[in-house]
């Protein structure tokens, strides 16, 4: 047993009262002793007048800063997000110390598992071909967004959230939150997106949508709308989620990282009203703050600043997704 580790153990264990009196530090020695770590009282008392040392003082100073970051950030972010985070903010550390003292505070990241499917098909012959075809990479923002429906339970019943998201960036541009599945509630996050965009300026002519083929989707008032901003649709094959991977891995997100995750789920999920305000809270802390491995360990907003900066000749490229 290491030296810190049996004085930790000591310091542990000293006050404990058995039979009305405390352990003391000579009697949990001699135990130790017993069992073949050799650690004097003197030992003990020593290290207790031995100013730290520098790294344990900076090791301090790190666990500070990685639990400030993780609470910050829904306690989602692993080692190699809360590295970038902390590098993000000038804050000079190796990721394998991160990891270690992420071990040591007992902080982990989020591990996401697979979620049921929930696209309900049109049962009728297509009208949009796919255009993607699991490809979901774009030269800039506004060239092609993806589009799914994730559902929730609140204690008032089933509630569904629609996101429309721009696949250069990662961006959500555009959801809505309802507790019926009807046209509506994909429409209305689409016409978000349109608007949202518009109003900052941006050109969705010629933007390919894509989706599943779920009816929502297909409607007539939806496939109008699209046509109306000059924008294609794309639809994925029938019964196949890969066909619309990115779109799924962000409702698998938003479910991991908002609506199962116990910092976020302690409010309770009890009505419309609860998961409107959560989602439009993470929404923004995705679009600003997030930072995302398949952007360099940008955020979304960032990426499209620098396109944007660089006259349109992009300088950060995002990766394709997996």
């Amino acid at each position: 047993m290491p030296l810190a580790v049996a004085i930790a153990y000591i310091d542990a264990y000293r006050e404990q009262v058995v039979e009305g009196k405390k352990l003391g530090v000579e009697p949990i020695c001699a135990v130790l002793n017993e069992a073949g770590v050799r650690i004097a009282p003197r030992t003990y008392w020593a290290s207790k007048k031995r100013a730290p040392s520098k790294r344990a003082v900076r090791d301090e100073e790190l666990k500070t800063e990685i639990q400030r970051v993780f609470h910050e950030n829904y306690g989602v972010y692993g080692a190699r997000k809360i590295h970038a985070q902390l590098r993000r903010e000038g804050v000079g550390v190796a990721r394998c110390t991160v990891e270690r003292l992420m071990r040591q505070t007992g902080l982990q990241g989020l591990r996401r598992g697979r979620r049921p499917r929930t696209t309900v098909a049109d049962g009728a012959e297509l009208t949009a071909a796919d255009l993607v075809e699991r490809s979901f990479t774009a030269t800039g923002p506004n060239r092609l967004w993806v589009a799914d429906i994730t559902y929730i339970r609140t204690f008032s019943g089933w509630v569904y959230a629609a996101f429309v998201i721009d696949v250069y960036s990662r961006m959500v541009v555009g959801w809505q939150v309802s507790t019926s599945l009807h046209t509506n509630l994909a429409l209305d996050a689409l016409e978000m997106g349109i608007w949202a965009r518009k109003r900052a300026g941006h050109d969705v002519t010629g933007l390919v949508h894509h989706s599943d083929r779920g009816v929502q989707y297909r409607a007539i008032r939806y496939t109008e709308r699209l046509a109306e901003a000059d924008a294609v649709a794309s639809v994925g094959s029938r019964g196949d989620s890969y066909d619309n991977a990115m779109a799924e891995a962000f409702n698998s997100l938003v479910k991991g990282e908002l609506i199962h995750n116990p910092v976020s789920r302690g409010r309770g999920w009890y009505s419309i009203r609860d998961v409107e305000i959560a989602v439009a809270e993470y929404v923004d802390w995705y679009n600003h703050r997030r930072v995302h491995g398949q952007l360099g360990q940008y955020t979304p907003a960032e990426v499209e600043s620098a396109y944007q900066a660089a006259g349109y000749d992009h300088t950060i490229k995002p990766t394709r997704a997996r």
